[in-house]
C-alpha cells in the first residue's frame, strides 16, 4: 500500500528569513494524523534567507540529518564542531543527553534549502556526537546512494536507529529500485523534479508511506533531474 502525501498538504510557515514546508507536525503545525511514520519524526523543508539562520538552540534524544539541497548551511555546536555543509553532504548529529547549536545560510546573496530530518533514536541518553560524509553526483545518479544507515556500512553516516537512507539523481527515464524486506516500511521524499514511484506520480515535495510492499521502485519523469530521498524503516 502506497499512501501519498502531497506537497500542497503540508504545514506551511513563512517568517521572512525562513520559508519552510512541514511533513509532519512541528512547531505551531500540529496534526493528529501526521505526526510521524515509523522512526520517522520530521522532515522539514527550509529555505533560509541569506546570511540569515537559526541562533543557538538546544535538542536531546533526537537523530538529526541534514541534507542541503541548494546553497550552504555553516553550523557550529557546543561539542566545538564547526562546518559547513553543502549540496551532497549529509550531516548527522546525535543530540543525546542535550547539544546546542546554530545554523545559518553561508552566503550574502544566496538562499540556502535544506531538509532538516528528525529520527527517533533507538534509545534515550545516548552521547552527543557529530558526522558529515559527502557524497559526490556521480555516486547517487541512476541509482540508490546509502547516505546513513545504523552501521555506517558504505560509507555512510550512522544514525542510532534500524534506518537505512539512500539518496538519488534520476533524470528522465533513469531507474532505481529498492527491495523491501517483510515487515520493512519506506518512505520516499521527492526533494526535487519528478518520478513515479510503484508507477504512482510524486512531484517536487510530495512524500509517499509504503507498507506491506515487497518492493520500491523509482523512475524519473518530467524535465530536469530529481532529486529524492528514500527511507528504508523498520
Amino acid at each position: 500500500m502506497i499512501t501519498v502525501r502531497k506537497s500542497s498538504d503540508r504545514g506551511h510557515a513563512s517568517h521572512g528569513w525562513l520559508d519552510t514546508w512541514h511533513t509532519f507536525s512541528f512547531a505551531q503545525y500540529q496534526d493528529p494524523a501526521h505526526m510521524g511514520f515509523r522512526s520517522l519524526r520530521v522532515i522539514n523543508d527550509d529555505i533560509v534567507a541569506p546570511s540569515a539562520g537559526f541562533p543557538t538552540h538546544g535538542h536531546s534524544d533526537m537523530e538529526i540529518v541534514t541534507w542541503v539541497l541548494d546553497g550552504a548551511l555553516q553550523h557550529k555546536d557546543s561539542l566545538g564542531n564547526g562546518s559547513v555543509i553543502r549540496p551532497g553532504e549529509a550531516q548527522r548529529m546525535t543530540a543525546g543527553t542535550g547539544i546546542r547549536h546554530s545554523e545559518f545560510n553561508a552566503s550574502e546573496s544566496e538562499r540556502c534549502r535544506l531538509l532538516q530530518i528528525w529520527i527517533l533514536p533507538e534509545r534515550g541518553g545516548l552521547e552527543p556526537g557529530y558526522e558529515q560524509t559527502a557524497f559526490p553526483p556521480e555516486s547517487r545518479r541512476g541509482k540508490l546512494r546509502l547516505i546513513a544507515s545504523r552501521d555506517g556500512r558504505e560509507g555512510s553516516v550512522t544514525v542510532h536507529q534500524d534506518v537505512s537512507l539512500y539518496a538519488s539523481l534520476l533524470d528522465r527515464g533513469q531507474k532505481a529500485e529498492l527491495a523491501l524486506a517483510p515487515g520493512r516500511h519506506g518512505w520516499v521524499q521527492v526533494a526535487k523534479g519528478s518520478v513515479t514511484l510503484n508507477g504512482t506520480r510524486l512531484d517536487h515535495g510530495d512524500g509517499a508511506a509504503l507498507a506491506d510492499e515487497t518492493r520500491l521502485a523509482l523512475e524519473g519523469v518530467g524535465d530536469g533531474t530529481a532529486e529524492i530521498l528514500v527511507f528504508d524503516l523498520g
